[in-house]
This record gives C-alpha cells, sequence and structure tokens, in this order.
C-alpha cells in the first residue's frame, strides 16, 4: 500500500492487526494468530473504515487484514485505506461478495488477497503464512539492472497495420515462453486494445498516472497494473472520448523509468503520433518495431518515420516488420517496398483472418492462441530478433536472460503471483 512516510524514521509496527465486523470471524483468526506468535487482542472490531481511522493515528501493521462486508464502495475505501497505511503492508481484505470483478480489481489496487466469509481456518492460515512469507523476504540492496533492461516500442506505419497484436504477443511470449518479467504499457489512451486483446479490464492506473504524476512509484505500479499471467502486467487505458490528453510527457517517462527498475522487459505500443508529440519517449528503447503493410500510403510513411528515428533515436536498433502479408494482394512488391523505403524488410508475418479471429474470440494473445501457423512463428522470430538485443546472436530462448533484480524477484513477483480466484468465484 502507498503513503507518505519518512525514510529512516524509526516506527513501531505491529507484526499483525485485523478489523473484523463480525464475532464468528474474529473467533477464527484468534486462535491464528495466537499460533503464528502474534496478539490475539490485535484482531479489532470494526471493519474497513475503522482501519482508516485507526490508522490514519498509528502505525499501519506488517499484515493488515480488513473487513470489507459493511463498506459500500470497496474500492474507493481501499484508496482511502492507502493513505494511511506505510510503504510494504500486505493487506488481506475479507468479504461477502462474490464476485470475480471485484476480486482482480482488488488485487490490482494492490491487495494481498481476498477471502471469502464464511472464513475457513485452513484458508486464513494459510494466506497469513503466504503473507507473512512475503514480507519476511529480504529487500536490501537491488542490483542495478536499469543498464541490462529491454525496452522495445511497437509503432505502426498506419492505423490497422497491427502493431497492437504484435505488441501484445511480444509482451506475452517474453512473459510466458521466456519467463521474463515483462510491462506492456499501451499509451493509446482512448482507443487502446492491450487489454481487451487479453479479455482483461484495463483499470484507471494508467490515468490516475497521467492526471497525478507525482503519485508513480513502484507501489503505484503495484496497485495500477493489471496482471495477465504469472510475468505479465498491462497498463492500458479506455479514457473517455470527451477528455482530451492533458500531459506534458512527464508521466510516460516515469513510467518507463519504474518499469525499467522493476521488469526485465518493457513493450510499448506506441500509436504514431506519439512520435510528434513525445519525441523524447524513445530516448531509452533499446529496439524499435516499425510495423508496415505492402501499401504506397504505408511505404510513404515508413520512409519519414525512418528519418525520424535516424534522427531522433539513433542508438534504438530499428526492426521493420511486414505484417498481414497476401503477396498476390499486395499493391506493392516486397523488393519495391524496400527500394522505396531504402531498408530491408526484416521480417514478413503471413496475412491469418482465421487466426485472428479465433484469438480474439478466446481473448488471448494471437502468438499464444496460434503457436504453429506461419503468423505464429513468425511472431516468434521476431521474439527471438528482439532477444539478440540482451543475449546476443544465437542465443538459446531458454538462456537466461538479465540477472533479475530484488525488487522484480521480490515484490513484483509476489504481486504478479498472487492466487487465482477460487473456484466459486470463478464460477460466478
Amino acid at each position: 500500500m502507498n503513503a507518505a512516510w519518512k525514510s529512516g524514521t524509526p516506527v513501531s509496527r505491529d507484526q499483525f492487526a485485523a478489523y473484523m465486523c463480525d464475532e464468528a470471524s474474529q473467533d477464527v483468526l484468534r486462535p491464528i494468530a495466537l499460533e503464528m506468535g502474534w496478539q490475539p487482542e490485535k484482531c479489532n472490531k470494526g471493519g474497513l473504515r475503522n482501519a482508516v481511522q485507526s490508522l490514519s493515528i498509528t502505525a499501519s501493521p506488517n499484515i493488515l487484514m480488513v473487513d470489507l462486508s459493511e463498506s459500500g464502495d470497496p474500492l474507493n475505501d481501499i484508496n482511502a485505506l492507502a493513505e494511511v497505511c506505510e510503504p510494504g503492508t500486505i493487506v488481506i481484505a475479507v468479504g461477502q461478495v462474490n464476485d470475480v470483478r471485484l476480486y482482480r480489481d482488488l488485487l490490482a489496487s494492490g491487495i494481498h488477497d481476498y477471502l471469502l466469509k464464511p472464513l475457513s481456518p485452513a484458508t486464513v492460515r494459510d494466506t497469513l503464512s503466504h503473507a507473512q512469507a512475503v514480507f519476511s523476504a529480504p529487500r536490501g540492496q537491488e542490483t542495478a539492472v536499469a543498464s541490462s533492461h529491454l525496452s522495445t516500442a511497437v509503432i505502426g506505419t498506419r492505423g490497422g497495420v497491427g502493431a497492437s497484436t504484435l505488441a501484445t504477443s511480444l509482451a506475452w511470449l517474453f512473459s510466458a515462453e521466456d519467463k521474463l518479467p515483462t510491462a506492456l504499457l499501451d499509451l493509446d489512451i482512448h482507443f487502446g486494445t492491450g487489454a481487451l486483446c487479453l479479455d482483461l479490464e484495463p483499470g484507471r492506473g494508467l490515468t490516475d498516472a497521467i492526471e497525478n504524476p507525482s503519485r508513480i512509484d513502484g507501489l503505484f505500479i503495484e496497485r495500477a497494473m493489471i496482471r495477465a499471467n504469472d510475468n505479465l502486467a498491462i497498463l492500458s487505458a479506455e479514457a473517455p472520448i470527451g477528455t482530451p490528453l492533458m500531459t506534458d510527457g512527464s508521466a510516460f517517462l516515469q513510467l518507463e523509468e519504474e518499469f525499467r527498475q522493476a521488469f526485465e522487459t518493457t513493450v510499448i505500443d506506441m500509436p504514431r503520433n506519439m512520435l510528434v508529440n513525445f519525441p523524447q519517449l524513445l530516448a531509452n528503447v533499446n529496439v524499435v518495431v516499425l510495423v508496415v503493410e505492402l501499401t504506397l500510403a504505408s511505404a510513404r510513411d515508413a520512409i519519414r518515420m525512418l528519418s525520424w528515428l535516424k534522427a531522433h533515436s539513433p542508438h534504438a536498433r530499428v526492426i521493420v516488420a511486414a505484417n498481414k502479408v497476401q503477396p498476390s494482394l499486395a499493391e506493392i512488391t516486397k523488393a519495391d517496398f524496400e527500394a522505396s523505403i531504402e531498408s530491408p524488410v526484416h521480417l514478413s508475418i503471413p496475412y491469418d483472418l482465421k487466426a485472428a479471429s479465433m484469438a480474439a474470440k478466446l481473448g488471448q494473445a494471437f502468438a499464444d492462441t496460434n503457436r504453429t501457423n506461419r503468423a505464429g512463428a513468425a511472431i516468434r522470430d521476431l521474439s527471438r530478433m528482439i532477444l539478440e538485443e540482451i543475449r546476443g546472436p544465437g542465443a538459446s530462448p531458454a538462456e537466461p536472460a538479465i540477472k533479475p533484480s530484488l525488487l522484480g524477484k521480490l515484490d513484483l513477483k509476489a504481486f504478479m503471483s498472487k492466487a487465482a480466484p477460487k473456484k466459486d468465484m470463478a464460477s460466478r
């Protein structure tokens, strides 16, 4: 949870505290707290709002359990709780609402777990033991990994060329097949499809970051990002169309910096207009995937964008990827296209409407759904080309890449390895 806290100030913190609305829950908690060496009297009467009032004047415990049963707006109340909790506090929520969407929203807000009433002693014991292990894990001196972090920007020359599909697939491949802690940042604030492609709700994390750049830190990242799998977290948005994008780009730069500290790879789905408005976003990008189609308009824009990249991001490796390739129907042949842009097309991904439709219906990344067809194989080739930046040419896909930071191994891993919804919740 996130709150103002002066580093180095000695604060006396309890190991555990709970705020429960009913006696039955307290009766389950007290003996378990005693088993774990905690004071059973720290199981207080009253729910989340009582916890907020109490913790506003006292130090928050290492592990906090709060009851949401009497909360009319749990997510808003959780945000209020975050303002009074010291960084690092592990919060476990308890409630009566059996709703998988609420469960996901609570996890996205930074909650460690959400338990349903009536409480099961075995479940409570396991959850508290896991929370204690997470809190007790060493968090000291982090290995500096910013210099070896791999950042990839995927930019389409035209709308509809499939840049977002490729960005989502690359992020999924890095996280699921290469086991790299990965962040996917979708910078299409109003019409982004990063979360939609994976059948996820985007949440308000990205819009909150734009509105309040000063709030962006490691804890904000934990609360704001949506978990797609054990190694992949997404920051996306569906901002109201009537709300213009009011930012100088500082929020995006700050997000990129936090990602370098917390993840091993970042994939940025970057609309081409961002190059015009915020050229500084490519300052620390290692690889730019320029997604083209074999058309006259795409060739014209590829020429302009390659020239721009050469002038503004000369350090980045540029990979030109032709997507949705249909040789018999192309406006321009591949050879003529390469001659026009004065650059080779490094990769061609064939057009496969049936495969794309199947991925959309299943709510999965294209590369996940299509593991064996030609289009899926080409996207995997693209991911290997990108990973050469950190592994070197010819490295085995299974070869370890970057040495993870302690933050990546501990804090983010704990955030992204939370248990999936219980069976009764998943069967909503």
